[in-house]
């Protein structure tokens, strides 16, 4: 049994079994592009958030084949001796070219491309997109929580119900860019610098003789940050009073006034304004109240709707494992080659499916933002070579609905896709968790509320330059498509 893990041999099998097969037929070095895109945002949202780049970075580092692995390959046979011994120094040599972390991103645009020799571009297929729609799809729901919580703080919470250590690990991760205040996870907080906080479970309590002397001890021991967990027998009879006896006995003759209650079970709207009453009859009007218990942002949303006197919110598996739709369907697809003499040569996927075809050429995407309101508008995806005029009118289309065209003026063009690798080498420095956080919380904010909705989002539309759009129409009829 292997003794460590080469997560370069967490590929699908195909990935080899092409890899032999281009190295056989001498195509291992013939260049490819190939886009990273997803084709429905989930949860019918207005937008997605992209997560997970410095995890593809630390593996496109790390990529090699050890001996181990190499006599695995030709224990399973079918891959040539020369292969085999081709493996042993095996690399990176390519670019890419990503969105950073934290920006929001929407379907059919790129938001990751390589270019790279072929059997490079094909093996990354596996790891790049198991990391980009794993945590661009937590980072989603988180956003859409946070959202919900109306500038409420939103704790991640979901570790025990995740789908094993690295669903709890980086989806703690993916949660705080999105916008989470922390996590309960360790070691999120350890690894990634995700703040990791947290107070007693219902066993605290039950461990002692009555709930009042749990909660006093508590507070003497963490004076500073006392949240006290009052459902465990009930919440107005026995919790919220011992609460404010602990707090009052304890708390105040030190003069500290920042403690909080959570509330984990029963009607949270009514429980939460109940136990308002009690504490500001009591005098802990900065006291906080903390909600928690199978929540998402719809919960949430008809909580604060039902005035519920709730403070901040602790998440778990829904968001975790983002449970009303856990798969983020990134894809792959090759959109182009090089011939030897390094012209770009377009390659394009048709299918009865209109949203399965596949926008071909090595592509730049661009975000459009209205000078007047600084808010997006728009995002234009154009050929490599292609720049945009501001100061020239701009001639937009829905290229689902070619008859819907709009002219623009007033704008400013960014690029979004920056370079990570170039020539096998990393050229990009992730910024910081925090900084990341910071990043995508910006950039939410220059959408636009509509796009943001949570039901019947407006549609932000993803176009294609007048060039690309003709090459595409090209091939489609060139490959007998519409």
């Amino acid at each position: 049994m292997k003794q460590h893990m080469n997560y370069t041999m967490l590929c699908d099998f195909y990935e080899l079994t092409m890899a032999n097969g281009y190295f056989q037929t001498g195509m291992a070095d013939q260049i490819c592009y190939f886009d990273v895109f997803f084709r429905n945002v989930p949860d019918g949202g207005g937008f997605a958030i992209a997560a997970g780049l410095e995890q593809i970075i630390d593996y496109i580092n790390d990529l090699r084949f050890d001996e181990e692995d190499i006599e695995y390959l030709r224990g399973k046979g079918g891959f040539s001796e020369a292969f085999l011994e081709y493996l042993r120094t095996f690399r990176f040599t390519g670019d890419i070219w990503a969105v950073p972390e934290g920006t929001p991103i929407f379907p059919r645009e790129p938001i990751l491309t390589v270019r790279a020799p072929a059997i490079q571009a094909q093996f990354i297929e596996t790891y790049l997109l198991l990391c980009l729609n794993h945590q661009s799809l937590i980072a989603t729901k988180s956003n859409r929580i946070v959202r919900a919580a109306s500038g409420r703080p939103v704790s991640e919470f979901g570790s025990r119900r995740a789908q094993g250590s690295d669903g709890a690990l980086l989806g703690a991760r993916a949660s705080y860019i999105a916008g989470c205040a922390g996590t309960a996870c360790t070691l999120a907080d350890e690894l990634y610098g995700s703040p990791a906080g947290g107070t007693m479970a219902h066993s605290w309590v039950q461990m002692f003789p009555d709930e009042y002397t749990a909660f006093k001890t508590y507070c003497e021991l963490y004076p500073h940050s006392a949240t006290l967990l009052v459902d465990t027998y009930n919440v107005l009879k026995s919790g919220v009073p011992n609460a404010i006896k602990a707090f009052k006995e304890v708390l105040l003759p030190q003069g500290i006034t920042n403690c909080a209650i959570r509330l984990d079970s029963g009607d949270l709207t009514y429980l939460s304004k109940k136990a308002r009453a009690m504490l500001d009859a009591a005098g802990l009007t900065q006291c906080k109240i903390v909600a928690s218990n199978a929540l998402d942002e719809y919960i949430i949303r008809d909580l604060l709707l039902q005035g519920a006197a709730i403070d901040s919110f602790g998440v778990g598996e829904r968001l975790i494992t983002s449970k009303s739709e856990p798969v983020f369907g990134g894809v792959y697809k090759l959109a182009a080659i090089e011939d030897k003499d390094g012209n770009i040569i377009p390659k394009i996927k048709i299918s009865a499916n209109p949203d399965k075809i596949t926008n071909p050429h090595f592509k730049k995407v661009y975000r459009l933002f209205d000078n007047e309101s600084g808010k997006a508008f728009a995002d234009l995806i154009t050929l490599w070579n292609e720049s945009v005029d501001e100061s020239a009118p701009l001639e937009l289309f829905d290229p689902d609905a070619t008859w819907k065209r709009s002219t623009v003026t007033d704008f400013t063009a960014k690029e979004l896709l920056v370079p990570i690798f170039q020539n096998g080498k990393q050229v990009y420095t992730s910024p910081s968790i925090t900084e990341m956080r910071s990043y995508c919380a910006s950039q939410v904010e220059l959408l636009w509320d509509e796009v943001k909705r949570f039901e019947n989002p407006h549609t932000y539309y993803v176009d294609l330059s007048q060039t690309l759009w003709d090459i595409k129409q090209d091939l489609l009829k060139q490959r007998g498509g519409r």
